[in-house]
């Protein structure tokens, strides 16, 4: 080792020997941080799919009281009135949509033999245990409105009346059904319904909470990992920059002032400078010189603040199109106002209409800029009993815009609304959306109408067209 460093002092470091050194020890720390932030990827990744599952196994879960509930209005509603449309709906629900079902399976795949899954099975048990009591009060329902036995779902068919109720009078078993349904031990069944729930959703957040905070410390030592690569390549740098300094770059400008004095160099620096320098001070009256150079040289809608086109597809694509209304919104007399008044008001007034529009809608509801002039609501959760809600809405955003302020001219919206159905496209919802909008155009604009009222008048583009022609 002493001969080692002896041999060093006098002859010097070889360059490329402590460049190869260099390199290797740089790529080897270059190819460790690329790991390392594989795995702070995948951290980061397992982080978004954690959150993306407590968003879904909460929807789960809540679609499980969602489905009670909903069974619960659909038999109070027949009770009270007798029409069969809502016992249909409630076996529906029971056959076919299968709320419940669905989120117990999804749960039980992601959270078997948990707290969680307990609470959200009693909850489904009591939630059954429940519907016999519906039965029973459908059943009373059926006699008290003399209404066909034999037209209503097997279950309805089997359930017995005790020899008390059914000797009572058909009021007598209308208040008696709607008491099963309306009563105090109703309730009670009903309020332990929501405690499970409640029990699921707390053992959910205190599971999920538990794995975030794993992620966390994952995340901590990954961080604190890539940190100390970077102090580390850091350092490198440094040492690279020190001991070119030291080896060759200050050496060179020494040789180079001593040169323009024509003074011999001296032997220091690395081994190839002090070779260098030999071979200068051999051919000095050649004024031969060597120089090297290196040199390295070292990406929602603009305007309104609303979705775009490309995240109004990708919502269309992905919300549930049966329970979800279509509105589509048309700004009258846009390129009119544009040609007028100049395209800089016309923003303006785009900005205007899509906070109007924007304010007027529930915070779950999805509001799209589709076109130039053309903006699109997608409410979720929506049926057609939301009709007068959404003309309301309308009528007062059109009175809003009539008396806008801050200097900008009047204007009006037209307006489409298409409810969504079972087994409905998206290319069907859209055209029915848009075939309301026309018929609200073709008649004097500033507007609002519903396909069904298409339907139930006949009209439709075509015919429109046919009449114009």
């Amino acid at each position: 080792m002493i001969k080692l460093i002896r041999k060093i002092k006098q002859r010097g470091i070889r360059l490329h020997r402590l460049n190869i050194c260099l390199t290797i020890l740089a790529v080897a720390t270059s190819i460790a941080m690329f790991i390392a932030m594989g795995f702070t990827s995948s951290i980061n990744e397992e982080t978004y799919e954690m959150t993306q599952q407590l968003g879904q196994w909460r929807t789960d879960a809540y679609d499980l009281q969602l489905a009670s509930d909903y069974l619960t209005d659909r038999i109070r509603c027949f009770v009270t009135t007798g029409e069969k449309a809502y016992l249909d709906d409630y076996f529906e629900e029971v056959h076919v949509t299968r709320r419940r079902d669905r989120a117990i399976n999804e749960l039980e795949k992601n959270h078997p033999d948990t707290s969680a899954i307990l609470s959200l099975q009693e909850a489904m048990d009591e939630s059954i245990a429940l519907m016999e009591h519906e039965y029973y009060a459908a059943r009373l329902t059926i006699d008290a409105f003399d209404l066909k036995l034999s037209e209503f779902p097997a279950e309805i068919q089997k359930v017995e009346l005790s020899d008390i109720d059914n000797n009572l009078m058909p009021s007598e078993k209308r208040e008696l059904a709607i008491y099963k349904v309306f009563g105090r031990d109703y309730h009670i069944n009903k309020d332990s319904i929501s405690r499970h729930m409640n029990n699921c959703l707390r053992d959910l957040s205190v599971e999920i909470g538990q794995k975030q905070e794993d992620i966390s410390e994952k995340l901590k030592t990954q961080v604190f990992i890539e940190h100390m690569l970077t102090v580390f390549i850091i350092l490198l740098l440094l040492g690279i920059v020190s001991l070119t300094l030291k080896l060759a770059v200050l050496p060179l400008r020494k040789a180079v002032e001593l040169i323009r004095n024509e003074k011999d160099l001296p032997m220091n620096g690395a081994f190839e400078v002090r070779f260098l320098a030999k071979t200068y001070n051999l051919m000095h009256h050649t004024n031969m010189k060597s120089r090297e150079k290196l040199t390295y040289e070292a990406t929602h809608d603009g305007l309104t603040g609303l979705y775009n086109r490309r995240g109004y597809d990708f919502l269309l694509e992905n919300v549930d199109l049966e329970t979800c209304a279509l509105i589509l919104i048309d700004l009258d007399r846009f390129k009119q106002i544009n040609d007028s008044f100049g395209h800089d008001t016309g923003d303006r007034i785009l900005k205007a209409v899509a906070t109007e529009v924007f304010g007027s809608f529930r915070a779950q509801d999805y509001i799209c800029r589709i076109g130039g002039d053309e903006l699109a609501v997608i409410m979720v959760h929506s049926d057609p009993t939301l009709e007068t809600l959404i003309r309301k809405k309308v009528e007062i955003i059109n009175k809003d815009l009539n008396d806008i302020d801050d200097n900008l001219p009047p204007i009006s919206v037209s307006v489409g609304v298409a409810f969504g159905e079972k087994n409905i496209t998206v290319d069907t919802l859209f055209k029915h959306a848009d075939d309301a909008l026309y018929i609200v155009k073709e008649h004097g604009r500033s507007g609002v109408r519903f396909y069904h009222e298409n339907e139930k008048h006949g009209h439709d583009r075509r015919s429109t067209d046919r009449i114009n022609l």
